[in-house]
């Protein structure tokens, strides 16, 4: 198997250094590469081509929003969809962080987290899932609530089928695979099959992209 590609973005040298450490320390894990502002994140980005970014959000010649932004733009296409972006910030429900998942961020951690749940944030988001508890990621974007009369609802999502309708609605309101298995009395694996169906159709990333969707057009209470 692979080891998963793993780069760092943050101005602080002595935080890249342990970073770098514990990611090295890792045998499914990759350190291929770092930067210290957010203009070199995207020439990193773009040449050791890392499967994980960890990407610090306050930095000097380009902050992380705005390089989170870039780096998703420039990506080649749905093949390959470029990096998957974990947002470094020092508080939880950060306004910049939820600034930075609109902007195509996987998710964040706060840069005080226990190395275990850094180290299961990079191998839960490389494998396509969200890196933070869907709750707190409604919690976040609950002041950029649109109302449902604020914005018309998106053609793409008509093109969904009835059952992909509701399990977007279970998966914009935190329910894991599992969980929306039971209520709809399907298997986990159709779960997974619809879930990838839909972010396919919606042109999404992730289930943090497609909780950012349901709050921006107004599909969730």
């Amino acid at each position: 198997m692979s080891r998963i590609r793993v780069a760092l973005v943050d101005d602080q040298a002595l935080f890249r250094a342990g970073i770098r450490m514990l990611i090295s320390s890792q045998p499914d894990l990759e350190f291929v590469g770092e930067a210290a502002n957010g203009r070199e994140a995207i020439l990193l980005a773009s040449s050791a081509r890392p499967d994980v970014m960890l990407m610090d959000i306050r930095m000097p010649e380009l902050d992380g929003i705005q390089a989170t932004a870039e780096i998703v733009q420039d990506a080649p296409d749905a093949a390959d969809p470029g990096p998957r972006i974990i947002v470094l910030t020092t508080f939880d429900l950060d306004e910049s962080a939820a600034r930075a998942i609109r902007a195509g961020a996987s998710g964040f951690v706060l840069k005080d987290a226990d190395p275990e749940f850094l180290l299961a944030a990079i191998r839960t988001v490389h494998a396509g899932n969200a890196v933070i508890a869907a709750s707190a990621t409604r919690r976040l974007f609950e002041e950029f609530r649109a109302t449902p009369d604020a914005v018309p609802r998106p053609t793409a999502f008509a093109e969904l089928t009835p059952r992909e309708r509701e399990i977007f609605v279970l998966a914009a309101r935190g329910l894991s695979n599992a969980e929306i298995a039971a209520a709809e009395f399907l298997s986990e694996a159709t779960v997974k099959t619809h879930v990838s169906r839909i972010l396919t159709k919606l042109s999404l990333r992730d289930r943090v992209q497609l909780v950012v969707y349901a709050y921006e057009n107004g599909l969730v209470d």
